[in-house]
């Protein structure tokens, strides 16, 4: 490959060109992030069968290509429905109302298209390398699977949950109609708010761990005391116990209040940080990606280590940043050989340092770790970088051409937002509203939704931000956010508020269909047909067979994750780790 243009600044993708083949759905977010990042488009018009292409090429570059396969018509998974049925997307949505949920919104085909992005960004990084990678294959069942992989691994563990998988939790309810969810990492503030509104003691006492580990479970059975106690009190003084206890509340908006405040602003923001001298890195002909790439990550729960995560399936070496004693989350029920089964699906692989960042000495380790590293990723609470004296600013500092990527909840995008975590992102945003047809009230997903599609645009925005530096050789801030990443689940319903036309789907949308020994999802397009069809009385397997023998698209609903690992849909795909803890697949194929 020739060396491509260096000029003194720009986008990642200036002065390469992008042709655009697939489906609207995919492609669309696809094609709108590269020219966002600076690619020009030249869309082609195809028929809509034909698998999602993207290729990028211009300035010494490519092509490269990457192709999003979303049919595949043997197995039934043929578009977002029938994809959220086989992976196990609706079995985990659907635990809190105790039968399988489909999301209203386009979830796996949003995190293909994402995934479609890193692929296409980490090819052009292997070119600017030195490396060839002509071809990059993602699909929609591996961004369903890698979406469910910590669930699939807790439910193929070795030991029971810590909590009951049993239908139940937020939100709440106000006597005065208000819907809010409540959040606090406390148990002492959990304990004041509700005893501050009266709750037995009993019932709070008991609702703390279910409502704790309900970012793990995806359901809440905490006691229905407590969803009355709320309900028998005004919002004025729900609030006031939330300010009184150190717990927040907030209630639940609508998708047209998050239209009105949008600006159409990236989900990301690449700010540049020093400059040089850069040396970069040359590794051998077909090796991974991101061979030679040293990755720092600073994070918990998920969006961080799953950005880290992907970094390293791309070739990265990922140094996890653990305090004294190691990450507590290491013992998270339930576990495989001892080790947190959620924690392994994020996290193998990892290399660890413990490092203890509240002292002088240890800030001073991790600052002679970044500057032999190329990137740092973390995703600590608001001002607590610039406290430790571990911002992006003091780190370039050290080495002047670090990416630091910095994954947080709001990226200070909204005044007066409440804390950045999945379930407050998502009633803050109308993720409630939009995750639910119409007819059916709103509800925010138990399902970690934001922290894996924000998980996800962290990896995207440093693959980005890798390739701004190695183009023009400077470090790189890469800011990215679950407010983001609700942003892009949003298009469609801010779209269509935008044009008038409301912004919930059709009542029954995605709702699977009832069979003797269990459920089966129709393709979207074939849903009000198969809606019509009494299948009560049938297996699933007939249930399928009678309906493609009426023409209409359907699988089978995944109901057991552990199921996934002998399904012929998934053949091959998913294995067991050196623990015993399931594994899914890399969510790419280069070539």
């Amino acid at each position: 490959m020739a060396s491509p243009t260096v000029r003194r600044t720009g986008l990642p993708l200036d002065g390469l060109s992008l042709e655009a083949s697939s489906p609207p759905g995919t492609s669309g977010l696809v094609s709108g992030h590269l020219r966002l990042l600076g690619a020009e488009a030249e869309p082609r018009r195809t028929t809509p069968d034909v698998p999602g292409r993207i290729t990028a090429s211009g300035d010494g570059f490519g092509p490269v290509e990457v192709r999003m396969h979303a049919v595949n018509e043997a197995s039934g998974v043929v578009d977002e429905a029938t994809a959220q049925a086989a992976t196990g997307i609706m079995a985990v949505h659907g635990r809190r109302d105790g039968q399988p949920r489909g999301l209203a919104l386009d979830y796996v085909s949003a995190a293909t298209g994402l995934l479609g992005v890193q692929g296409l960004l980490a090819g052009l990084l292997a070119e600017a390398r030195g490396m060839r990678a002509h071809q990059v294959t993602t699909s929609l069942p591996r961004a369903g699977l890698l979406s469910v992989s910590q669930y699939l691994a807790a439910e193929g563990a070795d030991e029971e949950e810590a909590c009951e998988l049993s239908p139940g939790g937020p939100p709440f309810s106000s006597a005065d109609g208000t819907v809010f969810e409540l959040e606090t990492l406390d148990p002492t503030a959990w304990a004041a708010f509700w005893q501050a509104l009266g709750a037995p003691r009993d019932a709070v006492r008991s609702g703390w761990r279910p409502f704790q580990f309900r970012y793990a479970t995806a359901c809440a059975p905490f006691p229905e005391v407590l969803h009355a106690t709320t309900r028998d009190k005004s919002w004025q003084s729900i609030r006031a116990a939330a300010d009184d206890s150190g717990a927040q509340v907030c209630a639940l908006r609508a998708v047209a209040d998050r239209a009105a405040e949008h600006d159409g602003a990236a989900p990301w923001r690449l700010t540049e940080l020093g400059a040089g001298p850069y040396e970069p890195t040359r590794p051998e002909a077909g090796t991974a990606p991101l061979a030679g790439v040293t990755v720092l990550e600073a994070g918990r729960r998920i969006q961080a280590p799953l950005t880290a995560h992907l970094l390293g399936l791309l070739g990265a070496e990922v140094i996890r940043i653990e305090p004294p004693g190691g990450d507590p989350l290491r013992g998270m029920p339930p576990a495989c050989s001892g080790v947190s089964a959620r924690w392994l699906a994020l996290n193998r692989g990892k290399q660890a340092a413990e490092v203890d960042i509240k002292s002088p000495s240890g800030r001073e380790r991790l600052r002679e770790m970044a500057a032999e590293a190329d990137v740092f990723v973390h995703n600590w609470a608001p001002g607590k970088a610039a406290q430790l004296g571990l911002d992006a600013g003091d780190l370039a500092a050290v080495n002047p051409c670090l990416v630091y990527s910095c994954t947080s909840g709001w990226a200070g995008r909204l005044q007066n937002a409440p804390m950045g975590t999945d379930f407050m992102v998502q009633a803050r945003t109308g993720m409630g509203e939009a995750a639910r047809p119409s007819g059916e009230p709103p509800a925010p997903s138990l399902m970690t939704l934001l922290d894996v599609m924000g998980g996800l645009l962290g990896t995207e925005t440093v693959l980005a931000a890798l390739l701004q530096r190695e183009r023009y050789g400077h470090g790189v801030r890469a800011d990215s956010s679950l407010l983001g990443a609700a942003d892009i689940l949003l298009a469609p319903a801010l779209r269509r508020a935008a044009e008038g036309r409301g912004t919930r789907r059709p009542a029954g949308f995605r709702r699977p269909l009832r069979t003797a020994d269990g459920w089966v999802a129709p393709a979207d397009a074939h849903a009000s047909e198969a809606a019509g069809h009494d299948l009560s009385g049938l297996t699933t397997a007939d249930a399928v067979d009678r309906l493609r023998a009426h023409g209409l698209a359907a699988t089978a609903v995944t109901n057991r994750l552990t199921s996934l690992d002998h399904d012929a849909r998934f053949a091959g795909l998913i294995r067991r780790d050196r623990h015993g803890a399931f594994a899914v697949p890399d969510p790419w194929s280069f070539a």
